[in-house]
């Protein structure tokens, strides 16, 4: 399946426009500091994220199936950003946020099993979920954080974890709908 050039196109530059926001911020801030390879990584997560969505959103026709996808797909390049830029028990450095990549790998693992059928995405997204809870309790009792001024503590990983457990739920329960429509 091929994507047309025009929605590559929308695709580079809505990732040239989302990129001018820490760009402009640098210019005004110490606080936002990124440095080139940042600039490569996020650009290449974000245009590789949005160029897979229009991949698979070709699949199917149903509505409900690409909202499915897009919100899981979100979630993914949310998780990988966050984990990325300032890690989500502590900071990016700890050891404790590589755990966290075993969320994405249960996703592509279950997409690439279930060829991208709802069913077994919605399976999918549900064990997504289940882990995405569970690594943070794992982690912390592994790993407990240093306490540090900006460190969002115990309640704010669980509150951040909840976030992303919550857009894989949903999408599971899209994914779900979809096999029963």
């Amino acid at each position: 399946m091929v994507i047309p050039a025009k929605r590559i196109l929308v695709w580079a530059l809505s990732v040239a426009l989302f990129l001018m926001l820490p760009f402009v911020a640098m210019q005004y801030t110490n606080e936002v500091n990124w440095s080139l390879f940042d600039f490569l990584v996020m650009g290449g997560a974000l245009l590789s994220m949005g160029l897979v969505y229009e991949l698979i959103i070709r699949q199917s026709k149903q509505r409900t199936y690409r909202i499915a996808i897009g919100i899981g797909t979100a979630a993914l390049f949310l998780l990988f950003w966050v984990n990325s830029a300032v890690g989500i028990i502590g900071n990016e450095a700890q050891a404790v946020n590589t755990l966290f990549w075993i969320v994405p790998a249960v996703i592509l693992t279950g997409a690439g099993l279930s060829g991208l059928k709802a069913r077994g995405m919605a399976q999918t997204m549900f064990i997504a979920t289940v882990v995405q809870i569970t690594v943070p309790a794992i982690g912390l009792f592994i790993w407990p954080p240093p306490t540090t001024s900006w460190s969002p503590g115990i309640f704010g990983v669980f509150m951040i974890t909840a976030f992303f457990a919550l857009m894989m739920l949903l999408s599971a329960l899209l994914f779900r709908k979809v096999t029963r429509s």
